[in-house]
């Protein structure tokens, strides 16, 4: 086990990688922080530097969740190789939330935790995307559908991690971790959804 204990510190270095902010300074964009919602994700990069630009920062994000439990899949082998897949997803979004780059201030999760999850349940991973462009489709607020595709993400983990059985305590206890720490980096959109001042979902700069 002590061969392993590199994992979850890769798996944060790689979450905590800005690539909000990186992909918009390339693109000769503004600071995504001092723009829109100030959020580093994809939502609000698109508000700021276009289409092509939050979408490259969607699967950029994705990507380094994909990435990090890939990783601890291809380094363990055996029994507990799932609890090193969950303990880097929880690592890699932990990493996105709070950079150590960007004084531990980072974006909200959504896209580098279903990244994250891929490997572990990809099944589960592309109903949550489901909800999300249902959600989207239908009120057109990119956090309502965050918030309701990471709310079902553990209900998802568990109706298809291992159909007909139920996925291991573990498994089921650390994505409803995950799911409620991105759920509690959405209280100010829970907030101004209240207050009907959130930013509806759209493409133009």
């Amino acid at each position: 086990m002590t061969t392993h204990w590199p994992i979850p510190v890769i798996a944060y270095i790689l979450g905590s990688i800005p690539f909000g902010i990186l992909i918009a300074k390339v693109l000769g964009a503004p600071d995504v922080r001092s723009a829109g919602s100030g959020n580093i994700g994809a939502a609000n990069v698109a508000r700021t530097a276009g289409p092509v630009a939050g979408l490259l920062t969607l699967l950029c994000d994705a990507g380094k969740g994909y990435l990090a439990v890939w990783i601890a899949a291809h380094w363990v082998h055996g029994s507990s190789s799932a609890r090193w897949m969950i303990s880097a997803a929880v690592a890699a979004v932990v990493g996105h939330i709070f950079p150590v780059w960007l004084r531990f201030k980072g974006g909200k999760g959504v896209a580098t935790t279903l990244g994250a999850f891929i490997p572990i349940s990809g099944f589960a991973v592309a109903a949550a995307a489901a909800v999300w462009i249902l959600v989207v489709a239908f009120w057109r607020y990119s956090s309502l559908g965050s918030m309701a595709a990471t709310a079902a993400l553990p209900i998802l983990i568990y109706k298809f991690y291992a159909p007909r059985h139920a996925p291991p305590e573990y498994v089921t206890y650390t994505t409803i971790f995950v799911s409620l720490l991105v759920l509690l980096k959405h209280s100010d959109n829970v907030r101004r959804l209240v207050a009907g001042t959130e930013n509806r979902l759209t493409f133009r700069r």
